[in-house]
């Protein structure tokens, strides 16, 4: 190629996707590695990432293929896939189309997350007795969320929706990432000491299991247990359970649904 030769990002794109179906070795290959981020689009595909230790690869399964699974598909299961590599030229986005999926066993998060889930059952950290009543009409909710999205938002509006007059206070914290869970659990603690909220709504929007796994730490469900103040843990999706759905007064499937 000529050195003064541009291309445009199409012609690259288009370029580096021919290049990749062309390679015999990236047409039938057979990847490991652990799931996260499932999602099942309303067409039938089913979208995903494959990580291990180092890095990670977007996936895509289309509907014919997905119908032929024997089992369904969750985040923190280990896998083999078989399909081909690609590149979807509109975005630049390298992935992998795959034809099947071979279950290997569990991840290294699910195990954490059951042996902790264990521990603390047995511990009786979730007994049903220990689940305080939340208030019928609660004039102050807490809220510990992060100050950007739209999970306050949501919740402001469905409770203001059902009274008027009632306030929202805001105990901030980040919701994934290094210290996310420090954070989360300092807030609970936080509006405890000031004694003002009659519930204490706990939550995020839906993610990833890495993106929700502040809430499967044990300082999270502990904090949550610790609170002189009912709680109502309300994490991504109604699909998605975590530590703190166990630890928790009463789970609620999404934020808003927390506000009702």
């Amino acid at each position: 190629m000529p050195a003064d030769w541009t291309l445009s990002v199409s012609q690259l794109n288009e370029y580096v996707r021919k290049s990749l179906a062309g390679d015999p070795m990236l047409q039938h290959i057979r990847v490991s590695g652990e799931l996260s981020g499932v999602k099942r689009h309303f067409s039938g595909h089913v979208y995903f990432t494959l990580k291990d230790e180092a890095a990670r690869v977007q996936c895509v399964m289309f509907r014919s293929a997905a119908q032929a699974l024997a089992f369904a598909l969750s985040d923190g299961m280990r896998v083999v896939v078989r399909g081909s590599a690609s590149l979807y030229a509109a975005t630049g986005a390298f992935q992998i189309y795959v034809d099947a999926v071979e279950r290997q066993g569990v991840g290294e998060l699910y195990l954490r997350f059951e042996e902790l889930k264990r521990r603390l059952s047995a511990e009786g950290l979730f007994d049903a007795a220990l689940k305080r009543e939340l208030p019928l009409l609660p004039r102050t909710i807490g809220v510990v969320t992060s100050r950007a999205g739209a999970v306050l938002r949501d919740i402001a509006q469905v409770a203001r929706r059902r009274d008027p007059n009632v306030r929202i206070l805001l105990a901030p914290a980040s919701v994934q990432g290094a210290g996310a869970a420090e954070e989360i659990a300092r807030a609970i603690a936080l509006l405890n000491r000031q004694g003002e909220a009659d519930v204490i709504l706990c939550g995020r929007g839906g993610g990833s299991l890495e993106d929700l796994w502040p809430y499967n730490e044990e300082i999270v469900a502990r904090a949550i247990r610790a609170s002189r103040i009912p709680v109502v843990s309300c994490v991504g999706h109604e699909t998605d359970f975590t530590i703190a759905d166990f630890a928790a007064d009463l789970r609620a499937p999404t934020p808003s649904a927390a506000a009702e």
